[in-house]
């Protein structure tokens, strides 16, 4: 009978089911979850170090240009910090008025003028020391491309355009004043006209230089930049 009495439910050594009926309920799905939270936690972090890693010579040129040299620092022109991103909506047209993706920008440094159609004296310099920076450029000529961006609605003077698809042609488009203020920008007190641009093959705007800039200092930014940029920027889109 004493066997009986403890195995029943009211004896004194009766198992209490409770914290075992517990455990084996939840134990088990917790331990998944840590698991699952500790691969979701190690897969973003691999995604980092390869970001990380493709970004690095960007990087590592951009420190070497701007930190690690002191002399580049004496640049003519001015740095813009942090670079402006080319807007992916940014809205590009041809001369015929056929849309141009704004992506087609990229992959070359770019020397960007803007102006009217009409362009004037200051453009017409500015149009030809473009020309005269890239071919200054030796063979490093091919990693840059002239770009003309047109800002209203006028035709060009057949002159003028002539003058700037002579040689290697520029890339000529019409964008909206109001759609390229989200990405260059004058000195205080000053319009887009007047100054020359450089974007780099990502397509940030990274330096604008001086009114009636001259034409030799700005060929020495311009070859630095190649330079800090020649271990991961190639010829050719």
């Amino acid at each position: 009978m004493s066997g009986s009495n403890s195995s029943g439910p009211g004896g004194a050594h009766a198992p209490d089911p409770g914290p075992l009926l517990s455990f084996s309920v939840h134990a088990a799905p917790s331990v998944e979850a840590d698991a699952m939270a500790q691969r979701t936690a190690g897969g973003r972090l691999q995604m980092a170090l390869v970001l990380l890693i493709c970004a690095a010579p960007v990087i590592a040129s951009y420190l070497a240009y701007f930190v690690i040299r002191p002399d580049a620092r004496t640049n003519y022109g001015e740095l813009i910090v942090p670079p402006r991103a080319l807007p992916a909506d940014l809205v590009l047209r041809d001369l015929d008025g056929r849309a141009v993706p704004a992506t087609t920008l990229k992959d070359q440094w770019l020397l960007v003028v803007v102006s009217d159609a009409a362009c004037d004296a200051r453009c017409e310099r500015h149009l030809w020391v473009q020309r005269q920076l890239r071919e200054m450029a030796g063979p490093d000529a091919g990693r840059i491309d002239k770009v003309w961006l047109i800002a209203d609605a006028a035709a060009p003077r057949p002159e003028t355009l002539a003058a700037v698809r002579a040689g290697v042609p520029a890339t000529v488009l019409r964008a909206p004043r109001e759609a390229l203020a989200r990405w260059l920008a004058p000195a205080a007190g000053h319009s887009l006209d007047e100054h020359l641009y450089i974007v780099d093959p990502m397509g940030n705007w990274m330096m604008r230089e001086p009114i009636d800039a001259d034409p030799n200092k700005v060929k020495r930014d311009l070859q630095r930049l190649l330079r800090a940029s020649s271990s991961w920027d190639r010829e050719g889109r």
